[in-house]
């Protein structure tokens, strides 16, 4: 039996059904939005064992064949997933994960098809949507049902579920999911725009999903779950009991190394207490917990275990210019947190080629980010990025894209590296300062520097508390990790996470505001570093020069077969690439070997000084004149009135071809030629001595031919 759900988001229609594809899935739906269409199914497995986490995968895959494309390069069929695909994938996960109790262990597997894309409704909202009705269908245990809107701010005003072309004159690009009492997860960029502003965009998209929520919910079904673990009482007693009095020695371990061995060294004595058959389900027991131990222990004294108040930042220390050939570098630290970020200056040959589900475009502006395993003290395989370093690598590069310089300004490349040297908590916040440092310190002229924090909480009932700069161990516990990036003006990128489903708007102004107060302080510190972007760039990043030159005249300086453009590039040694509307970027270590193409190019388009004269050479002979080629290659004619100071009968009795003559350009005409004049060039006595000759029978004549016809 088909099943159909119609919402109005935006003045778009939203079309949800279920009962007509993928019918073996426990729960699946079609979504669509105009002419696109997502395919999400959710399916799931009963646990077997008893786990300590949630095993919920969600994957988004995109089919070139839903824009009618077919994949380019060797293979035409697609491969590993894109990092749009991966981001669209933690998107659904980070939307739906906070749905399930924290004790239900069963295997869900979320997956999103896109079917079809019409290139103006981007499918990423529709599979969050899709997961969200999948679940419910699939009859899983989620507490509450949600939703998901993205949201726009045009002239001054938001917009509810804007298109792709919409989006690019946005000064915001507000992803946002709840519940209808809560904020689940939020996730952009934004231009600068103030915390207010921001907070009232938030404001705004709570409340546009709530009709949508309202709808999904006729899905709704009742539903219960078997628990695997249940622990017996007295064992949970005993546990407690232990915990609380262990935990009392706490403050004295202030690093985080010093807390993990106490933990290591609590359990160790705490299995002793118990037979060996039960250790696998006492460590279960410990690890909930001495996790609400501690979340209790911060609530209640506000104080944290590093000795921190709930507004402090850790330490911070900034250095620049620590790599000698890098083009930019720079090492950022907060407490055990730390970022080294080097910036590569490169051409436009450099840039990334995106080729998908949308029109092919390219990318002048990259972050990449590293997380190896030495950076928490462990050791593992180094495989490629994980989906955690390239969302945090996308999150990074949001937040310092609106400062990066137009191509018409800093006709640059660019690429950060991000490798996080030692990490405990929020190091893609680290990564945001880390390479605001480094592109000052390679030259790229940013406005003011970006930088970020991440905030906590730990809410139990109506107390809570906010954590500025939060550790990783109070990520961990606790139910709030949001994380906002900005200048001294305003956010500019934007990713929340939370594990509760109580977190009001009320909340999230608080911590926005408290963000901001963080912010500030880190960019005072940034500031004394580097406070203004180097003056050039370094010595060993290539220089481009760029200039302009008129559409009419690419074709005079590519020349025929592109023989003039090979001669330019070989006499000086440079790259040369020019644009459709006649843009000219000139690439080379060397800026003199620049500045000789430039003079060459614009000697090229230079055009004729009228009533300068020049030296020519005659091309070519008719009976009512002679072609020049003078200035730059460039033709022109010489009418035979304009030869000589006396009456011509003759073009050959004044000039042949190959001859070389001054000319004086005149002008051109209405169809753009050059007009030229021989006579206008000559002096007085020139003049007077080409009469004499004349006269004198000393130019050149050839005998006179008799055209009169006889019969």
């Amino acid at each position: 039996m088909i099943k159909r759900l119609e919402i109005e988001l935006g003045g778009k229609p939203i079309i949800i059904e279920t009962g007509l594809l993928a019918k073996q899935a426990a729960g699946a739906v079609t979504v669509s939005c105009g002419e696109t269409v997502v395919l999400v199914a959710a399916t799931t497995k009963p646990s077997e064992e008893i786990r300590d986490f949630f095993p919920l995968t969600c994957d988004y895959r995109e089919q070139t064949s839903a824009a009618g494309k077919i994949p380019g390069g060797f293979f035409k069929r697609e491969g590993r997933p894109s990092e749009r695909e991966i981001l669209v994938s933690r998107l659904m996960d980070r939307s739906i994960r906070p749905l399930f109790p924290d004790d239900f262990t069963d295997e869900v597997q979320i997956i999103s098809f896109v079917l079809s894309v019409d290139q103006e409704n981007d499918p990423d909202i529709l599979s969050v949507i899709g997961g969200c009705c999948s679940v419910l269908l699939a009859g899983l245990p989620v507490s509450d049902v949600a939703g998901c809107v993205r949201i726009g701010r045009i002239d001054d005003k938001f917009v509810i579920n804007p298109t792709i072309s919409e989006l690019e004159k946005s000064s915001l690009n507000l992803v946002l999911s709840g519940t209808e009492k809560s904020i689940i997860m939020m996730e952009g960029w934004a231009k600068e725009i103030s915390e207010d502003a921001f907070i009232e965009a938030t404001e705004f998209a709570f409340n546009a999903i709530g009709p949508l929520i309202k709808k999904i919910s006729e899905w709704r079904q009742p539903v219960s779950y078997s628990k695997l673990f249940n622990p017996e009482p007295a064992t949970v007693e005993i546990v407690e009991k232990f915990v609380n009095e262990k935990m009392q020695s706490i403050w004295n371990y202030p690093e985080k190394k010093q807390r993990n061995e106490y933990y290591i060294q609590m359990f160790e004595e705490l299995k002793n207490q118990f037979e060996a058959e039960k250790h696998a389900e006492l460590q279960i027991i410990f690890e909930k917990v001495l996790e609400k131990t501690i979340r209790h222990m911060i609530l209640s004294s506000e104080k944290r275990f590093d000795g921190r108040k709930k507004d402090e930042i850790r330490p911070v220390e900034c250095s620049v210019g620590l790599l000698p050939r890098t083009h930019g570098s720079a090492l950022f630290t907060r407490g055990q947190t730390q970022c080294i970020a080097s910036v590569t200056l490169g051409t436009k040959h450099d840039q990334q080629i995106i080729d998908g589900l949308f029109e092919e475009t390219s990318k002048r502006f990259m972050l990449h980010y590293n997380f190896p395993p030495f950076c928490v003290g462990e050791t593992s395989p180094l495989r490629g990025p994980s989906r955690r370093e390239i969302g945090h690598g996308a999150l990074a590069e949001r937040s310092l894209q609106s400062l990066i310089p137009e191509e018409t300004v800093f006709p640059y490349t660019i690429r950060i590296v991000a490798n996080i040297l030692e990490s405990n908590g929020s190091s893609s916040m680290a990564t945001v300062c880390a390479s605001s440092l480094a592109l000052m310190d390679g030259g790229v002229p940013l406005p003011r520097h970006v930088a970020g924090i991440a905030l906590g909480m730990i809410k139990e009932g109506d107390q809570y508390v906010l954590l500025t700069d939060i550790a990783g161990e109070e990520d961990h516990v606790g139910d709030l990790d949001l994380k906002i990036a900005g200048t001294s003006v305003g956010i500019t990128g934007f990713q929340m996470d939370v594990k509760t489903m109580e977190f009001s708007h009320d909340i999230l102004k608080e911590a926005v505001i408290q963000s901001r107060q963080a912010r500030e302080r880190i960019i005072e510190i940034m500031n004394r570093v580097l406070d203004k972007s180097r003056p050039e760039i370094s010595k060993y990043a290539p220089r481009i020069v760029s200039l302009k030159v008129p559409s009419d005249k690419i074709g005079l300086v590519i020349g025929g077969g592109g023989k003039t453009i090979r001669k330019i590039i070989d006499e000086t040694g440079v790259e040369i690439d020019i644009e459709d509307d006649g843009t000219v970027s000139i690439y080379s270590s060397d800026i003199e070997k620049c500045q000789k193409a430039v003079e060459k190019i614009k000697a090229i388009i230079e055009e004729p000084e009228h009533g300068k004269i020049y030296e020519g050479t005659v091309t070519r002979v008719f009976p009512f004149g002679a072609m020049v080629k003078f200035f730059n290659e460039l033709e022109g004619l010489v009418h035979i009135s304009e030869l000589a100071p006396t009456r011509v009968n003759r073009v050959e009795d004044v000039v042949n071809v190959g001859e070389k003559i001054k000319v004086k350009f005149i002008g051109f005409d209405e169809q753009g030629r050059a007009n030229l004049s021989r006579k206008q060039a000559l002096t007085t006595e020139e003049i007077e001595k080409e009469k004499h000759s004349l006269h004198s029978g000393l130019l050149r004549r050839e005998p006179r031919r008799d055209n009169r016809k006889r019969f």
